[in-house]
């Protein structure tokens, strides 16, 4: 698990550090009139929230609203590796930031109190943007590109990026990650989530709901071996 694999911290901090170096590349070949924006997403992106799945690990439980809500309400995740440093230093060049997250509307106030908590900047209503109706972020995508310039999007989940991998299954969302490969590493910077995520629910569950023994079965299933 990630609270124990240096791997993963030190697959952060490379995904941070070449960010930084993006953003300084773009920074000196800009011109544009519009202010400059960078998007991320809330959870696993900017904060960890690996505690809570200790906690189902240990009651023994799956993920519920309510429990989910609770672990929010106590505004203790802390930030993932290196994301705090880059989104200073991206903030302390003009640039803002927007986090834009499936969160529920209903937790923006714990969700800001943490975030400012731990030093994250533009931590207000102005900027964070949670789910109220739908899933997909396109819409706020958009009502962030209409006032600013979005440079970067920082994510651990493909639809953090693009409403085109909205509710795709494992091959679509295969081939469009060929298609937009350039993106990756230049304006698209990507966050290991080995946890969960629209690889398993959306992909390799299809969007449905199953039993325990079913997802045994489906998982085995799309598992290739030799």
């Amino acid at each position: 698990m990630e609270q124990n694999a240096a791997e993963y911290r030190a697959l952060c901090y490379q995904a941070f550090n070449f960010a930084k170096l993006r953003l300084d590349d773009i920074l000196e070949n800009q011109n544009d009139d519009k202010p400059l924006a960078i998007i991320a997403d809330i959870d696993e992106t900017v904060l960890d929230n690996s505690p809570y799945d200790v906690k189902l690990i240990e009651s023994d439980t799956r993920y519920e609203k309510s429990s989910w809500i609770e672990w929010g309400k106590l505004e203790i995740a802390k930030p993932v590796p290196g994301i705090l440093q880059f989104l200073s230093y991206a903030n302390k060049k003009r640039i803002e930031i927007f986090y834009i997250s499936n969160r529920y509307n209903e937790q923006l106030l714990e969700t800001k109190n943490n975030l400012k908590k731990v030093g994250f900047p533009n931590a207000d209503e102005n900027h964070i943007l949670l789910r109220k109706e739908v899933s997909s972020k396109k819409s706020r995508r958009d009502m962030v590109s209409n006032s600013h310039k979005i440079i970067m999007l920082l994510g651990d989940n493909l639809t953090d990026f693009s409403e085109v991998y909205d509710n795709k299954k494992t091959k679509e969302r295969n081939h469009l990650t060929d298609s937009l490969k350039h993106h990756f590493g230049n304006n698209f910077i990507l966050l290991t989530n080995p946890i969960y995520g629209d690889w398993e629910s959306k992909g390799i569950y299809e969007g449905k709901s199953w039993n325990i023994i079913q997802e045994d079965s489906i998982r085995r299933s799309k598992i290739i071996s030799y």
